[in-house]
């Protein structure tokens, strides 16, 4: 090979110093937010799943309810919110759906639309015994069926996440039921068409259910890898009646962090009880949302 070759041939430290900056930009691109996160977009886009309490529902279990949320931005959202339940042939292994099934909202835009439908698989692993607490798994997905994604109502992609979850109750002369519970699992979601963010869910929750009324406390949320505004964080009371097979409930969340609106829901569900009950007696849980 001629000098005059040599000189035009590319050499190996030219082709190295190509490779890196190529990897320094593909990591640039790949730890760039893409603020497709909770703090961004609607109420409806991904909020924090309702925790369970270690129990899975072993009744057919259909609620309605009407949701206002007030966001810390000036936005305003009205949604008809509806979940079923539906047990697999036993009291330990259930089929969740459930959906907003209309919202209407105001503010930076103003519009109406669907929003997205969720599945879950909800098993009870194991029931309580004298030392041992109540445990459940979840396997649960996210569909991209709502839409509005250009209004930042809904993201454009779909997500999944499972989780365990814990409880243990204690008894009040068999009347009252004190109950503490914990979850923690992994959420995931999909932010743009090669990507995706992963996050911890967790959440903790005390109850106390009676014949007639239950009450509820939780304080949950999940933390995204990005830190931009995918680390939602709520508290939430939940007020239910018992009358008969209805359960009229009325419950307030509060956004502390990454999640900016108010929540309040009023609602009523319907329990069918064609599933033999366990053996131990074992009030409607407040949590069963």
């Amino acid at each position: 090979m001629s000098q005059e070759e040599k000189r035009r041939s590319p050499s190996s430290r030219t082709f190295l110093v190509s490779l890196i900056g190529l990897l320094l930009s593909v990591q640039a691109w790949a730890a760039a937010p893409t603020y497709i996160s909770p703090g961004y977009f609607g109420p409806n886009a991904f909020p924090v799943p309702a925790m369970l309490d270690g129990r899975a529902n072993g009744s057919l279990h259909a609620e309605i309810a009407a949701d206002g949320y007030f966001g810390q931005r000036g936005d305003q959202t009205a949604d008809i919110f509806f979940k079923l339940n539906i047990p697999l042939f036993t009291d330990r292994v259930n089929l969740s759906v459930w959906m907003p099934i209309y919202e209407w909202y105001r503010g930076e835009n103003n519009g109406s639309g669907a929003g997205d439908v969720y599945v879950s698989t909800d098993i009870w692993l194991f029931k309580e015994r004298k030392y041992v607490p109540d445990v459940a798994f979840r396997a649960a997905l996210k569909t991209a069926s709502g839409g509005q994604f250009a209004q930042k109502r809904h993201f454009d992609g779909p997500g999944y996440w499972f989780d365990l979850s814990a409880g243990k109750s204690f008894w009040v002369q068999d009347k009252v039921e004190f109950r503490l519970a914990g979850t923690i699992g992994f959420l995931c979601w999909q932010t743009t068409t090669a990507r995706q963010n992963d996050a911890l869910y967790y959440g903790l929750q005390g109850q106390v259910n009676s014949r007639y009324l239950s009450m509820s406390a939780t304080w949950s949320g999940y933390t995204g890898w990005e830190q931009a505004g995918d680390r939602p964080m709520v508290i939430a009371a939940r007020l239910t009646g018992h009358v008969r097979n209805f359960n009229p409930f009325i419950q307030y969340q509060y956004g502390i962090k990454d999640y900016p609106y108010h929540q309040i829901r009023v609602g009523i569900s319907y329990e069918w009880q064609y599933v033999a009950p366990s053996k131990k007696k074992v009030f409607k849980s407040a949590l069963l949302q």
